[in-house]
């Protein structure tokens, strides 16, 4: 008898008009050489509120602030966001194209092996898998950091008397209850992450009308105001130079770190009802409203501030001075709560897309233990085993560094990489073997986009190992000698990719 935990049609009640939906997709995946195993009930919104959390404007936003400030001061938060916001619109353009040409979880590595071959795909997941495994240490190592920080002197506990030892545990448990909710199924996961969503537009929009509201003066030249806040003057968050240039692309770095994790829509792809039309939907409007919303939240912090200089000067601190110099301490603690929610739940829709990622690339035999990574639980149809490794590998990297901003930029540098390689590959491709798309396509503006993806992949790459930050470039360094060794190796020879599915969706053969 077959076990409907592995059915291809999921089980449950599901209004027809679903039902036929959802049959499409699972159609779809089997032309793509694989069985529906992961449960499909996730709505367009959830797919959306996926990637809406984990870029989370709550989290990257506030604890990298001052990878702005202390840059270019005012001109990296009102010139430098929308900036770089433009360009990762650029990424998530290109990405909804291939997302809907190609619904499936872990959908770089796909991308990439179906339109530049299998060593390129193994390639693009490796270097996908390390920017979410660290992109979720930073989520959480910045979580801890903020909580203890906001909420520690509310409950009588001293930030400045807390040690390494009771970082690694808080982020440990931070960690592993983000694991069991995933653990515990999609339907639970979703739920979370759909509340995530509304509560980062709620709370956003609070902080921001508080700041306006409470802020002693307005100047909007803030926005556009250069100052050289390098060495001393911007608390020593990056060293002393006289290139405004220079600052000027290192704080970009903030709005790069944080507008990322959007492929979370793409990942979950499989678990999503409609997904080759709702999946580029939901990339394009987490990027396009975190942007908007995220802009809005920064520039109001920065035109409350008393004091720039001051500001500037507290370095990490600098949104908690903010905070405590002209906010209520009621209303502080409010939004502090809120934020911390927001940074948690961040987190764990990070394992969820991680763990798919995980599961994906486990599924072509592309990791070691694959055949245990890629099993998915009868009783949650979630892959368990991957969600645990993930939480597992995320908790050790923040022992090997546990200094926030060098988390940050590795994780920003990976991930733009990955997120790089497929859209390449599709440039070189698009008209020649790849000429059939999905329901969203940019037609032949995709040449142009992809252009700026490409500029835009080496400039991440420039500043995401400037110092204090160069402990980033022998790991970045180390990362890519490793996987050429491994795959030159011998690995080439063994690993066999995705199952032999061509580039054109609707005629690709079923390898169930």
């Amino acid at each position: 008898m077959e076990d409907p935990a592995r059915s291809d049609v999921p089980t449950g009640p599901t209004p027809p008009a679903e039902s036929e939906v959802i049959a499409d997709d699972v159609r779809l995946l089997h032309r793509m050489g694989y069985a529906q195993e992961l449960l499909r009930r996730m709505s367009g919104f959830s797919n959306f509120a996926v990637s809406f959390s984990i870029i989370c404007i709550l989290a990257g936003g506030l604890t990298s602030y001052h990878l702005g400030l202390s840059a270019a001061g005012g001109a990296s938060i009102g010139l430098g966001w929308p900036l770089s916001c433009a360009l990762s619109f650029c990424f998530a353009l290109a990405m909804a194209q291939l997302a809907s040409a190609f619904p499936t979880a872990g959908g770089l590595y796909h991308w990439a092996s179906l339109l530049g071959g299998k060593g390129l795909g193994w390639a693009t997941a490796w270097f996908n898998l390390v920017g979410l495994v660290t992109v979720l240490s930073a989520i959480n190592v910045g979580a801890y950091l903020f909580i203890a920080s906001s909420l520690g002197p509310v409950v009588g506990i001293d930030p400045a008397t807390l040690g390494p030892g009771h970082q690694l545990a808080a982020v440990v448990v931070i960690t592993a209850t983000q694991a069991l909710f995933n653990h515990r199924g999609i339907r639970l996961t979703t739920r979370l992450t759909d509340f995530s969503g509304y509560l980062i537009f709620v709370v956003a929009t609070v902080l921001t009308v508080s700041m306006l509201v409470y802020a002693p003066r307005l100047e909007a030249s803030r926005l556009v105001t250069f100052t050289n806040f390098s060495g001393a003057s911007g608390g020593d968050v990056w060293p002393a130079t006289k290139s405004m240039g220079w600052l000027f692309l290192l704080g970009l770095l903030m709005p790069a770190y944080t507008v990322t994790g959007f492929d979370a829509s793409a990942h979950t792809a499989e678990e999503t009802v409609g997904a080759a039309t709702n999946v580029p939907r939901a990339i394009l409007r987490a990027v396009l409203l975190s942007g908007i919303f995220g802009y809005v939240m920064v520039a109001s912090i920065l035109l409350a501030m008393p004091s720039v200089e001051v500001a500037a000067s507290k370095g990490p601190s600098v949104f908690f001075w903010v905070m405590g110099e002209i906010l209520p301490r009621p209303l502080q603690v409010a939004l502090y709560v809120g934020i911390g929610i927001a940074q948690y739940l961040c987190g764990l829709a990070t394992v969820t897309s991680a763990s798919r990622m995980t599961y994906a690339f486990a599924r072509d035999g592309g990791l070691p233990f694959s055949a245990a990574l890629r099993r998915v639980s009868a009783d949650h149809r979630t892959p368990a085993h991957a969600i645990w490794v993930v939480a597992a590998v995320s908790t050790g990297f923040t022992v090997y560094t546990p200094v926030y901003s060098t988390i940050t930029a590795v994780c920003t540098i990976f991930l733009y990489i990955s997120y790089g390689m497929p859209i390449a590959l599709g440039l070189f491709a698009y008209g020649r073997t790849w000429t059939t798309m999905g329901p969203f396509s940019l037609g032949p503006w995709y040449r142009l986009v992809a252009g700026i993806c490409m500029l835009s992949c080496a400039l991440v790459l420039v500043i995401g190992v400037a110092p204090p930050n160069d402990k980033a470039l022998p790991i970045t360094l180390g990362a890519l000698l490793l996987t050429i060794v491994v795959w030159f190796g011998g690995l080439r020879r063994v690993f066999k990719g995705p199952p032999p599915a061509t580039v054109e969706p609707a005629s690709a053969p079923d390898h169930r």
